[in-house]
């Protein structure tokens, strides 16, 4: 397996859509590229889907992640946001499994946290710090872009060796690291 990976974040929304991609090599990211997806203009929610579906596509065909990480809905008071905002992320999770690429799902908090080791930081703050651990020459013009970027690094460093799934690149080897968990018939 290659050291080199590249991970695309996204940072779901049903106005603004961020992204980022990252390439994680030796223990360093490095920023590919970053920028958001303006879904105000189509008044539709089904065309806001379909142009997240095909836009996370586009993504996926142009940088080809070895991964994605996806930032979970967090918990609101109106349902009918939160539900808008569920379809969202799951249009982009189609994406990415259509194109055979693994996911992870992280909350708010803990991209928060692995970036700026607030779990209750600010948007501006998580930016802030992604501008000095990517060496970045200047900010984001949106947060949403900022946003997709830190759930690309919180992926990277999560999960360091290579897999999106927990950490384990097969059944096998998570067995073999788990041997209590095997169950013996």
């Amino acid at each position: 397996m290659s050291s080199e990976r590249v991970i695309l974040g996204i940072d779901p929304g049903t106005v603004v859509m961020g992204y980022g991609v990252i390439c994680a090599s030796g223990g360093k990211f490095t920023v590919v590229s970053h920028g958001v997806i303006h879904l105000s203009k189509y008044s539709d929610h089904a065309l806001k889907l379909k142009v997240i579906f095909e836009k996370v596509t586009g993504l996926l065909e142009q940088y080809l992640p070895d991964e994605m990480a996806i930032e979970a809905p967090f918990y609101g008071k109106n349902v009918q946001s939160m539900l808008k905002l569920g379809r969202a992320q799951g249009v982009a999770i189609a994406a990415s499994l259509s194109k055979s690429v693994p996911y992870a799902e992280y909350a708010p908090r803990r991209i928060k946290q692995a970036v700026t080791g607030n779990g209750n930081a600010s948007k501006e703050q998580v930016a802030a710090m992604l501008k000095s651990v990517l060496a970045m020459k200047e900010l984001p013009e949106l947060l949403d872009a900022s946003d997709g970027l830190a759930a690309a690094l919180c992926h990277g460093l999560q999960n360091r060796n290579g897999t999106a799934s927990g950490g384990h690149a097969s059944w096998k080897a998570f067995l073999s690291k788990n041997p209590k968990r095997k169950i013996s018939r």
